[in-house]
């Protein structure tokens, strides 16, 4: 009988389909997909995200009202506000924000220092940590050296955490007018701003803190300086000609102090830059009735008639500033900490008419621009925690 032979283009397919299966049974299995990055770690960005209710029962403030570093203004329980709905901000770019562990943290800050420069602001953002790290060392006590405004000293693991409080973060001194009188165009003297000298409170603090955290932006306005006494800028002793109006001073004021920070701050240093923490007014300036008694957050759809300076309203501040401030750091080693974007949602979450103290409502109206403590900058305090600990962590490898 003759042998069968099959034609070799038929048996091509054949052994073809054997070898793809041989190859992918001696072939390792795929790697597991990879977790998010963790919040903190580099090129991680808790920026984007949205809040979510915590689960449910939440867990319970690192810190209550009787913390003896917080502020009166701000202790919102204290001053008969309802809590702050329990939510956490859930980032689409990294996993979960870790928790502050206060214990944990000081053992791995230990002998060092962690410095904030700025206005109230950075102020609200000092006393949240202040209050949460107290909870991990009963021993915390106030420090106010170095010229510090307002600080802590924790003796377990001997940490720093000073507060300086420069407004401008440049040299600003009023200079009345002569005789006491008001001039012709009503002008009743000027803050001389030195563009090129940073104030006092901090000019002196550059080599002894381990981590620096700035902002300035909230006083560059004319409600803090309306035109009778107007900023009037200086550099190298003389007047800036032609004169520079309020926001080109602040970005030569933010040109000039970067560059200082990058010359006379040592390169180990961690430098962060804190953008800026948006205000809730609604119905007006602070001084014409603006209000913030809303329970709800703002949807994200609202965030650019809220904020956007296109559409010209009283809280337009915020991504302004954050424009200018981005200019100023490029090719600069200090790092934006972006805390804008999620605290725009939140105008649930400030003072308004709770206080503390009678009449100040009146004098000053409600308050929408800080925040209740307990509250949001608790999650910014963790996200500079994370930050800080990468940082840390960085150094010791």
């Amino acid at each position: 009988m003759p042998r069968l032979r099959l034609p070799l283009l038929l048996l091509l397919p054949v052994t073809f389909t054997i070898s793809v299966l041989l190859f992918l049974s001696s072939s390792p299995p795929p790697p597991p997909p990879q977790p998010p990055i963790p919040c903190g770690a580099a090129p991680s960005d808790a920026t984007a995200g949205r809040w979510v209710p915590t689960p449910s029962p939440p867990p319970p403030p690192l810190y209550s009202q009787s913390c003896p570093f917080h502020r009166n203004a701000w202790n919102c329980l204290r001053n008969g506000r309802r809590p702050v709905a329990a939510l956490s901000w859930a980032p689409t770019r990294c996993g979960a924000i870790p928790r502050l562990d206060p214990a944990a943290f000081l053992a791995a800050a230990r002998r060092r220092r962690i410095g904030f420069v700025g206005d109230s602001l950075s102020e609200n953002l000092v006393v949240a940590l202040l209050c949460a790290l107290r909870s991990g060392d009963g021993g915390a006590r106030k420090w106010k050296r170095r010229g510090a405004w307002r600080g802590g000293y924790f003796p377990r693991e001997n940490v720093v955490v000073g507060y300086h409080r420069a407004v401008l973060l440049a040299k600003y001194t009023w200079q009345p007018v002569e005789n006491s009188k008001p001039q012709s165009d009503g002008i009743m003297g000027t803050y001389r701003v030195d563009v090129d000298i940073p104030a006092e409170d901090w000019a002196n603090i550059t080599k002894f803190y381990d981590v620096l955290i700035f902002n300035t932006g909230h006083w560059w306005g004319p409600d803090k300086f309306p035109k009778e006494t107007p900023l009037v800028f200086y550099r190298g002793g003389k007047p800036i000609e032609p004169p520079l109006g309020i926001f080109d001073g602040l970005k030569v004021v933010l040109k000039s102090m970067s560059s200082y920070i990058e010359r006379e701050v040592p390169s180990t240093t961690m430098k962060l830059w804190r953008t800026q923490s948006p205000r809730h007014f609604d119905g007006g300036e602070w001084d014409h009735n603006g209000s913030c008694l809303s329970k709800r957050l703002l949807e994200e759809h609202e965030l650019d008639s809220w904020f956007d300076p296109r559409f010209g309203g009283v809280n337009k501040e915020a991504r302004l500033v954050n424009s200018v401030i981005q200019e100023a750091l490029v090719g600069t080693d200090i790092q934006l900490l972006n805390l804008t974007y999620m605290s725009e949602f939140r105008a649930d979450a400030h003072p308004a008419i709770w206080l503390g103290k009678k009449d100040a409502v009146a004098v000053w109206g409600q308050d929408c621009m800080h925040w209740c403590l307990p509250g949001v900058p608790d999650t910014w305090v963790d996200i500079l925690a994370a930050r800080i600990l990468h940082y840390f962590k960085q150094g010791e490898g």
